[in-house]
């Protein structure tokens, strides 16, 4: 239990267990208040079980259940009211204390800068950032519509794969265009090959540069997290309350990995024999603890879509197999897939090809088992698996190796913007690139709410069509360039040989080469070529320099 003092009378943390009530006490805590609904979780006690834990511990507990992401300012004012009359000091929870750290800062907001809120947040643990423009809103009336900090003809929110190359084909179209990028990150990263690094054949350095050598000549890089949005007023809010102002705004964020959403998760990473391809520094711990690995059981997981590169939790599968099979361990290790969805690849053309590695690596396929908890120190993962009559259970699963992805959306302040859909992702035209709604906003990369897969190829072709369309509406002329959905997976099953995964809307195969040369969907030792030495210099010295090789966007019109 992870307890973050905010003020000298309240405190947040997650999920508190019946179990953990005593402790509650024993710290001097007066007020137990829950602000998670029951049944968001399978192992969550009710209200009432809380209740009565509380009680013989002499705590008095209080019920203000918020649904995730819908946190309004009445129940904000509830909170207030609530904190105003219970005995101090109180502890709030939800199931991470995201909710509750929100409540608060938005009941404070009358009596406390905005930026003091988020500040005392952020050193407790929680960021709140996306709450600027609610916050400032409020305790200062008009801040938003007068001031201007930076102006700019085209802004984009992202230094990723995806907002550098749609940078980099704007400046292809209109030498000297005025365009700033919106990113606080130090490095940029080459994704793509994490999965090979976690199979031992690249070094984690070959996947990482200086973001400031990477910002296209002539571009400003504005180093800042953003807050929030008024697109009708054509601003950008970033933290601290400057306010960036543009004619043209691309929207390209990337997505949020949310590792905190399965309990247990976050704090085992790298140890106890859980690791991940997702993140930069634990890929090398997957090739460790593969190569350790001399028997016992194998887990990989993966979560419910969309995410980031589908095809992912099924390379870090195979190349682990691959290794244990050439090292003669193949039968000493049990090796498990579990997956939330309910097919193995989403295009089914390429699944006879991927079905003989599952059957060569005897690997056990468990379909709709989404992980839900980690219990590191114990090696147990626990899985909810739909039932046929519709109710779930809890499956149990002990591991040696547990290879987690970590269920994924859009991040924070995108969910909370006006530019999101009702799921949270940035709503775009698919063919255009266009937000729906607001007509000087365009949109790419794994941010967006299009079907297409969320994978750096296709970004490389959402680039060009992007700034194709972007120049277009600068000018006053019709957007011309359309998105077919192509994307791309390189699924590699065996070291040295890869499905090469293409396709478009729909599922449509949409191939780069000639079949003789490549045929996806088969095995092709070419295609792994293609992977570990020509697509790492296409991205860094193609894509994000804009070369649009084999990238071109479909004209109409």
């Amino acid at each position: 239990m992870k307890i973050a003092r905010l003020t000298s009378t309240l405190s947040v943390c997650p999920q508190v267990g019946l179990a953990e009530v005593g402790a509650v006490a024993a710290q001097g805590f007066k007020s137990l208040i829950c602000n998670r609904p029951d049944g968001e979780g399978a192992d969550q006690p009710t209200h009432e079980e809380m209740a009565a834990a509380a009680s013989a511990q002499g705590l008095q507990f209080h019920y203000l259940p918020i649904v995730s992401g819908q946190v309004s300012d009445a129940d904000a004012q509830a909170f207030g009211e609530l904190l105003a009359k219970a005995p101090a000091p109180a502890l709030a929870y939800c199931r991470s204390g995201m909710r509750s750290a929100t409540l608060w800062a938005l009941s404070s907001k009358l009596a406390t800068p905005a930026a003091e809120l988020i500040d005392t947040a952020r050193r407790a643990g929680y960021e709140l950032s996306a709450l600027m423009p609610r916050l400032m809103a409020w305790s200062v009336p008009g801040l938003v519509g007068e001031r201007t900090d930076a102006e700019h003809a085209v802004v984009i929110i992202g230094g990723g794969a995806a907002g550098i190359a749609a940078a980099a084909s704007l400046l292809a179209r209109a030498p000297g265009l005025d365009i700033a990028i919106v990113d606080p990150a130090e490095a940029h990263y080459y994704q793509p090959g994490w999965t090979l690094v976690g199979a031992g054949v690249f070094e984690p350095e070959k996947t990482v540069r200086k973001m400031a050598g990477l910002i296209p000549k002539g571009v400003h890089w504005i180093k800042a997290a953003v807050a929030g949005f008024e697109p009708e007023q054509d601003a950008v809010m970033l933290e601290g309350g400057r306010v960036v102002r543009y004619r043209m705004l691309i929207v390209c964020p990337g997505l949020k990995l949310d590792w905190a959403a399965i309990p247990g998760l976050a704090e085992t990473l790298g140890r106890n024999g859980v690791v991940s391809n997702y993140r930069y520094d634990l890929a090398p711990c997957t090739w460790q603890q593969v190569r350790q690995l001399r028997r016992g059981r194998a887990l990989f997981t993966q979560p419910p879509m969309p995410i980031k590169c589908a095809g992912a939790p099924q390379k870090a599968l195979y190349l682990s197999c691959d290794h244990w099979r050439r090292a003669g361990l193949q039968g000493q290790i049990a090796t498990e897939f579990y997956n939330a969805g309910a097919v193995l690849f989403g295009v089914a053309d390429y699944v006879p090809a991927l079905m003989e590695y599952v059957h060569r690596y005897q690997v056990q396929l468990n379909f709709g088992h989404t992980l839900t908890a980690v219990d590191g120190p114990n090696r147990i993962a626990s899985f909810s698996r739909l039932l046929p009559g519709g109710e779930r259970e809890t499956v149990q699963r002990s591991f040696d190796l547990l290879h987690a992805v970590p269920p994924q959306c859009a991040p924070d302040f995108i969910k909370a913007s006006p530019l999101a859909d009702a799921a949270g992702w940035v709503d775009l035209d698919p063919g255009t690139l266009r937000h729906r709604r607001f007509a000087n906003v365009f949109g790419l990369g794994d941010a967006g709410n299009t079907s297409n897969a969320k994978t750096a190829a296709a970004a490389r072709k959402q680039a060009p069509v992007v700034a194709h369309n972007v120049v277009a509406a600068l000018r006053d002329e019709p957007l011309s360039a359309r998105y077919d959905g192509y994307g791309s997976c390189p699924l590699t099953v065996e070291r040295g040989k890869i499905v090469l995964a293409e396709f478009a809307y729909g599922g449509q195969l949409k191939p780069s080469f000639p079949r003789f040369l490549i045929d996806g969907r088969k095995p092709s030792r070419l295609a792994w070529l293609l992977k570990e030495r020509i697509l790492p210099p296409l991205y860094w010295q193609g894509m994000l320099k804009g070369r649009e090789w084999l990238a071109q966007p479909e004209l109409v019109g």
